[in-house]
């Protein structure tokens, strides 16, 4: 596992160069403008909801003595709670709306490293975008399922060292296998992907881990953490499927 996630994350290595090379800048303008509207709407959000939450919150607190110190602490909490649902729901959204002009950059890629005598499945952009969605809304239900639970057990004090470990695991994951199967469309259906993930969990959580680390680095981690997480992610993804061979080095036929 821990060699896994080491390969995933060692596959950003040259993924600027290679967006250079073959000239893929251009695909991500929409997808950029996508990234940063949605985590400003989420900034806004977490902002303005916090102290809402943080009122709820402090209502835990029955006594008089430490109450504005525990309402100042909920205050917080609420901002960590809303901001780690915001960050949940930013990955889904990008991911799904961005795989119209996602999905191309993969294959670019794909062809670049093989070559374009491997027989894959021709989609449509409608078709990209229905996959994305419904990978994502199928994802997004798995992590919040995980995600909720934690963040309560993170108000106990010392468990939450913990908590917050689990909780950025399964955010890298889910980012990472979003990242993943804008190469896995091409070749599996939706169940194979799943599987093929799960199989390879350790490449999803390395990739999503500087997925995830991006998104700490102000306007600029936001702007270009999809051109790179998803190059990573590709040129990684291939890479197994070489391995694997998964690939039918035929001519390409539609599906």
């Amino acid at each position: 596992m821990i060699k896994n996630i080491l390969r995933g994350i060692k596959a950003y290595a040259g993924t600027v160069k290679l967006i250079s090379k073959l000239n893929l800048w251009k695909y991500f303008g929409v997808p950029m403008a996508i990234s940063f509207l949605t985590a400003s709407l989420i900034g806004v959000a977490a902002w303005g909801f916090s102290d809402n939450i943080g009122g709820l919150l402090a209502k835990i607190w029955f006594w008089e003595w430490g109450a504005e110190t525990f309402r100042s602490i909920s205050d917080v909490l609420g901002a960590i709670f809303i901001i780690a649902i915001g960050l949940v729901l930013y990955k889904h959204i990008i991911m799904a709306l961005s795989a119209p002009f996602m999905s191309p950059v993969s294959e670019k890629i794909e062809k670049h490293l093989l070559g374009d005598q491997h027989q894959h499945r021709d989609t449509t952009n409608a078709a990209q975008l229905w996959r994305g969605v419904r990978i994502n809304v199928r994802n997004l239900g798995m992590e919040l399922m995980f995600t909720i639970p934690l963040l309560l057990l993170s108000l106990i004090p010392v468990l939450n060292v913990v908590t917050s470990v689990l909780i950025f695991i399964i955010q890298a994951y889910y980012a990472g296998f979003g990242n993943m199967d804008y190469t896995l469309e091409r070749h599996f259906k939706y169940n194979e992907s799943v599987k093929f993930v799960r199989s390879h969990s350790g490449i999803a959580i390395g990739n999503g881990t500087i997925f995830m680390a991006m998104l700490l680095i102000p306007v600029i981690g936001i702007i270009l953490v999809l051109p790179l997480s998803v190059t990573a992610s590709t040129t990684e993804t291939v890479r197994i499927l070489k391995e694997e061979n998964r690939l039918v080095l035929r001519n390409k036929v539609p599906v």
